[in-house]
């Protein structure tokens, strides 16, 4: 009986701490869960940032910077032009960048020449077959009541020719030109005036992002500040993008946290002129290479096919990969709860080439990831079906077919025949990559690749709204010497006009290629003195010698990449600036005109009711005793919100 007793009683023990076991791991998996990241953004999934939620060294605004201000109204004797010399259409070829940086153009041309300009018409929209019927080429990106409207007073804007010239434009009676990226104010006057005089209507074809040079003589200062009006205040978004624009701004500041933008700028067709392909593996590496073969065919590109792109990327000319720059930011201080803003329509290497920043910064989000499939449903709008380009199986045979069919297929004994091919599926087929398992030779884009190619445009324009919002900007590949316009240019310029005190990174990629060869072997661990060395270059780069280096680069590519000092003033107190000119006297910064009086007191006003104190000083570059501070106090807050599932993170200071 003792016997039985000792045993019930070990029985009872033994399954009293098999549950409280099996509670304390329910506890621990609970808690360890609960620091994980999701990709989507939601309240839970934000991490505390600590006592201080907006520092200056990383958010801003730069000290150096806030006397500077959006000033693109004219300011010398800009009358109205008297004679009308006729119409101008114009076809634009291209993705968003290349759009937005023509239409400006066309609008200083139309006023250079005293036309009416027509519209413009977005290639990528009108040969998308089957999109939303509510909108027709202008109208699927931009606001055209409000385009017409804000340009009232600089040039006449017409929806379309009249009916008479629609006519004989359809019968081709009208002149076209094709200028090149860098044509002049004189190949206007001289070659395109007289030929408008003439025929009343001409047409101009923009191929690559541009008609008219980006730097213009002094006299024409005025078509600048034009330029500014257009691609700052008249191109506004049509409302259904800047809603949904302004709905994911919401969302990245529902914790009350700043979100930094970055834009990876991995395109196809960027990585193919330059020769980036080695930094790539398997398929993509192939997609680059036949799209520069293409290249050298058609005279784009000089160069061999094959090149070494390892010297390339030291040089400068080749983008900076989503991992390299996570290791700048973590250089920079920006804690691994930093929520990122993912831009771009177009990432070159997927999700794949993501997987190290992802890693690091666990808050790396896109419209996907902030947006349902019904809120992105609604921007595209009601589409018509298009049919599928999926290869159909054969029609079925009939009995007597079959018969018929055994009867002639020969002699006894046959021979079985061949399995059936493997089909194909949907996502073998799908995207721009599709064809290069079954083909040597890249098929023609198929109608659903040009609505596609129309979406791109909406996420593009989407993600360029939620950028220049953003409170810090890094490009990964800006200035890339091609000769076109490119988006993240376009975003840095924006936000020079827009907010010139901002945090907009300017990396020279050439600096940062040398700064990651002295420190290859232990990448994931660099020694404080390359961290300070990291961290004193991308600090110069958001402050004035960034900008004045960038300037010596973009501008003579696209004015809009770097609008100042033409459409900026400053505040008639703030300290004199030495101006800074090229070698060619054009000037890059400083030597911006005093604000207006009425700006100058709107501006107080303003900051009067928001003058807060901030909680630290912006200085270009730390000191030491901040930056162990700040590292300490990173450190105790990763250490509280470890994942399980993430493996410890080095301070980038030890």
């Amino acid at each position: 009986m003792l016997l039985k007793n000792k045993f019930k009683l070990a029985t009872a023990i033994g399954i009293v701490l098999s549950v409280l076991s099996l509670l304390v791991h329910l506890f621990l998996a609970n808690y360890s869960a609960g620091g994980i990241t999701k990709y989507s953004m939601h309240m839970d999934d934000v991490l505390p940032f600590g006592s201080r939620p907006r520092p200056r060294r990383l958010w801003g605004p730069l000290c150096t910077l806030d006397h500077l201000h959006p000033y693109a109204k004219p300011r010398k004797n800009y009358p109205a032009p008297a004679n009308h010399n006729g119409f101008i259409y114009a076809k634009i070829y291209g993705g968003f960048e290349k759009i937005q940086s023509s239409i400006c153009d066309l609008v200083a041309v139309a006023r250079l020449l005293n036309a009416t300009l027509v519209i413009p018409e977005i290639q990528a929209t009108t040969r998308a077959k089957g999109i939303s019927s509510k909108f027709k080429s202008f109208s699927y990106l931009y606001d055209e009541e409000h385009f017409i409207a804000a340009l009232s007073d600089d040039v006449p804007i017409v929806r379309g020719l009249p009916k008479d010239l629609r006519e004989a434009r359809k019968k081709i009676k009208f002149p076209t030109v094709s200028p090149r990226n860098t044509a002049t104010s004189e190949y206007y006057t001289t070659d395109v005036l007289p030929r408008l005089v003439k025929s009343k209507v001409i047409g101009i074809i923009i191929n690559g992002g541009k008609c008219l040079q980006s730097i213009l003589p002094a006299s024409l200062e005025e078509l600048q500040r034009l330029r500014c009006r257009v691609a700052f205040h008249a191109l506004k978004f049509r409302p259904e993008i800047r809603s949904l624009g302004s709905q994911i701004v919401g969302r990245l500041r529902a914790s009350g946290r700043p979100y930094l933008a970055y834009h990876p700028g991995l395109l196809r067709d960027t990585l193919a002129f330059h020769g980036c392909a080695e930094l790539f593996q398997d398929i993509h590496t192939e997609l680059i290479q036949y799209r520069r073969s293409q290249m050298i065919k058609r005279g784009t590109v000089k160069e061999q096919l094959s090149v070494d792109s390892v010297s390339i990327k030291i040089n400068g000319s080749c983008p900076l990969m989503p991992e390299e720059v996570g290791i700048l930011l973590q250089a920079l201080g920006y804690p691994s709860t930093t929520i990122i803003y993912l831009a771009g329509s177009e990432t070159f290497g997927g999700q794949r080439v993501l997987i190290p920043l992802r890693a690091m910064y666990a808050n790396l989000v896109d419209r996907t990831s902030l947006c349902s499939q019904r809120e992105l449903s609604d921007l595209v709008g009601p589409e018509a079906p298009l049919s599928s380009d999926m290869p159909h199986p054969p029609p079925p045979k009939s009995e007597k077919e079959l018969i018929e069919e055994w009867k002639k297929a020969g002699p006894r004994p046959r021979p079985q025949p061949p399995p059936p091919a493997r089909p194909f599926y949907a996502h073998e087929k799908e995207g721009w990559y599709g064809w290069i398992g079954e083909n040597d030779t890249e098929p023609d884009p198929s109608p659903v690749e040009f609505r596609r190619q129309a979406h791109r445009l909406l996420w593009d324009a989407l993600d360029y709204f939620v950028s220049v919002q953003a409170d810090a900007f890094f490009p990964g590949f800006h200035n890339d010497g091609s000769g076109w316009p490119d988006y993240s240019s376009l975003i840095m310029g924006h936000r020079l006009y827009q907010t010139p005190s901002g945090i907009t990174y300017r990396p020279d990629r050439k600096t940062v290629a040398t700064l990651f060869e002295n420190v290859s072997d232990h990448l994931y661990h660099p020694p404080r003195n390359w961290t300070m060395a990291a961290r004193q270059h991308l600090n110069n780069s958001a402050g004035i010698e960034g900008i004045v280096m960038s300037a010596m680069m973009s501008k003579p590519v696209s004015f809009l990449a770097h609008p100042s000092p033409e459409c900026t003033c400053r505040t008639p107190k703030s300290p004199a600036i030495q101006p800074v000119k090229d070698k060619h006297g054009w000037l890059l910064f400083g030597g911006e005109e005093d604000c207006p009086d009425w700006m100058v007191r709107s501006l107080a006003m303003v900051s009067t009711k928001n003058n807060e104190p901030q909680s630290e000083d912006y200085e270009g570059e730390l000191t030491e005793d901040d930056s162990s501070q700040d590292t300490q106090q990173e450190s105790d807050r990763r250490d509280s919100n470890k994942s399980s599932e993430q493996d410890e993170e080095m301070d980038p200071d030890d």
